[in-house]
């Protein structure tokens, strides 16, 4: 909608421009009007005066292809970090996999086992036979 204002406004310049000279030559020269812009649309196209529609097609095309470029690479930076994210859980699990298997081993043995149920309770609890003798050591 603006580049039509702005064409018709160019096109009645130049009309405005061209009867001008024909009317009042001496004015026209003593005004030293500018001459690039003096013609027809196709001639002000041809010197570089309005934009071809194709420039425009693809400044439109690149600015789409850059979006798309960006979106893609910000898309996979994204995927590489949940992925990382995932490595790092995954290790964890495993972690605390070999971790319950072990307390499950020693829950399994102090159940069943009486030198681990006695060695435990004298670490853990300080727990001596009746007929043993505690001497403390400083």
């Amino acid at each position: 909608m603006n580049k039509a204002a702005n064409s018709y406004w160019v096109d009645e310049r130049l009309r405005a421009q061209r009867t001008a000279a024909r009317t009042l030559p001496a004015v026209s020269s003593a005004l030293d009007l500018p001459r690039e812009i003096i013609g027809t649309r196709t001639e002000i196209r041809k010197r570089g005066g309005i934009i071809p529609s194709w420039v425009l097609f693809a400044t439109i095309i690149l600015a789409t292809f850059a979006l798309c470029v960006t979106v893609t690479m910000r898309t996979h930076a994204e995927m590489r970090e949940a992925s990382n994210q995932y490595e790092r859980i995954n290790t964890d699990v495993e972690r605390l996999r070999s971790a319950n298997a072990q307390l499950e081993t020693e829950v399994q043995r102090l159940r069943t086992d009486p030198r681990a149920i006695e060695a435990a309770a004298r670490a853990r609890l300080n727990m001596v036979r009746a007929n043993e003798i505690i001497v403390p050591v400083e």
